[in-house]
């Protein structure tokens, strides 16, 4: 049997970040992967396939409506080819997780495949190929999550769908009915809207992204509106049926009238609940909330002192990046450092166009709490790069503390936000004012003025360009 000072039970960002740490730091390593290929939910059916697309569907939606206007003129008709960029977009996931194989072998880490269940505290059974046991000082459990639904609707993943087989169909959709109007579900109805298919958005709350600052709701939709896809909001689901390859979803609308919507496809897209099936969590004598999360304390211990957990099956946000920096604070706690993780700095990015990101707090937490605080905003259209490119849409508002002008949130929606959400995090992370960014030079014509701006009207409203 095969010892090891630490056992990941799970490849995804949280589990494989998690393992490289541990073997940096000197520990012998082993992870255990249900799956054939490493990196979990978001390599192989999440994050990176799901941006393939969504790039690929913007090129096309540029050729068709915005190359004629730059001076590119295309003979003929510009057509989709899905599978070759279904295609394409695989061919990006096998080459992202061969780069994790790559990274397992480089620090050495034993990798298993099989559905790794605990049979005690110390010892794992792996039950791939062949059945096997290892023997483990310290385990991290970083199982993930899968798609949830809702209890009344058959996920027949074939006309009744979840983001994992809408990242992979045979046809585009002719009406695309999305139940949800979260991240993904935005997400992959901007791809398939982009490629000719209504779209359909229901959501149960009074606004879409409901978790974000509610300007950045307001702005996505309105956006979003204009390039056709519908909004349902205040709608509450009770009924899903499908008859052949029709589909019928029937809501109450906030008045209570019953509407009815049909379609070829439905993505159900209500969130997502933590995995830990075939875990045996029970026989480790680790306790599971009544969410089916692991319960763990604020250094991510479970109540068995050396078992650990982290990512989306734990509290908080379920968010690789959120995963990678807990797999990285377990690591080092482990080797006895001090690591500390503020999750009121993890950012959230939904990745339509435009780009939606956000870090710190909302307008509406800061008023449910009663702080004072100032707000700055500045357009995206009144930068000259956001011209120069055409994308005009979108703002960045910058909440500050009234008093000490303290950063306390930072919002924005518009090209390349996701990247941009950085210098917001990395500013709040040293404590900057409002101030303190906007006397910071940023390169011209860069989208990144809008922070600048954004920090100087928050300052004593002295914005420059507007």
């Amino acid at each position: 049997m095969n010892s090891y000072d630490v056992a990941v039970i799970g490849s995804g960002p949280g589990g494989y970040v998690a393992a490289i740490r541990c073997a940096q730091l000197g520990m012998k390593t082993a992870i255990i992967e249900k799956y054939n290929t490493l990196g979990g939910t978001c390599l192989n059916v999440g994050c990176i396939p799901s941006k393939a697309l969504l790039d690929s569907s913007h090129h096309y939606e540029d050729a068709i409506n915005h190359f004629e206007e730059h001076g590119i003129e295309i003979p003929g008709d510009v057509k989709v080819n899905l599978e070759k960029m279904i295609a394409r977009k695989q061919g990006v996931v096998d080459q992202t997780t061969k780069g994790i194989d790559y990274l397992m072998d480089k620090n050495k880490i034993d990798v298993y495949h099989g559905v790794g269940s605990f049979k005690d505290a110390t010892h794992i059974i792996i039950d791939g190929d062949k059945k096997k046991e290892i023997e483990a000082k310290h385990t991290i459990i970083a199982t993930g999550s899968k798609p949830s639904t809702l209890p009344f609707i058959d996920v027949d993943k074939e006309r009744v769908i979840t983001s994992t087989e809408a990242l992979k169909l045979k046809e585009i959709p002719k009406h695309l009915i999305i139940i949800g109007g979260g991240v993904i579900g935005l997400e992959l109805g901007q791809v398939y809207r982009r490629l000719g298919a209504e779209v359909s958005v229901v959501e149960y709350m009074d606004r879409i992204i409901p978790t974000m600052d509610g300007s950045l709701s307001k702005e996505l939709q309105k956006v979003l509106k204009k390039k056709g896809i519908k909004f349902y909001t205040s709608h509450k689901v009770k009924e899903v049926s499908r008859k052949g390859d029709q589909v019928t979803i029937k809501a109450d609308d906030k008045k209570g009238k019953e509407v009815s919507f049909e379609g070829d496809y439905c993505l159900v897209s209500v969130g997502r609940r933590p995995y830990t099936d075939g875990l045996n969590a029970d026989k480790a004598g680790v306790k599971l909330n009544d969410k089916g999360q692991v319960e763990v304390n604020d250094h991510l211990q479970t109540n068995v002192s050396n078992i650990y957990a982290i990512g989306d099956v734990v509290k908080g946000a379920m968010l690789a990046h959120k995963a990678e920096e807990e797999g990285v604070l377990v690591a080092e706690s482990l080797a006895g450092q001090k690591p500390h993780i503020d999750y009121n700095l993890i950012p959230g990015v939904v990745y339509t166009w435009p780009e939606v990101a956000a870090v710190g707090k909302t307008e509406e937490q800061l008023k449910e709490a009663g702080v004072k605080y100032k707000s700055g905003q500045f357009p995206m259209r009144a930068l000259g790069r956001a011209r120069a490119s055409m994308d005009i849409d979108g703002f960045v508002k910058i909440l500050a503390d009234a008093e000490t002008d303290e950063v306390l949130g930072v919002h924005m929606i518009g090209a390349r936000t996701a990247d941009l959400i950085s210098e917001a995090v990395t500013a709040m992370e040293f404590r900057a004012s409002a101030e303190d960014i906007s006397r910071m030079s940023h390169a011209h014509p860069t989208y990144a003025e809008a922070v600048k701006e954004a920090a100087l009207a928050a300052t004593e409203d002295r914005a420059l360009h507007v």
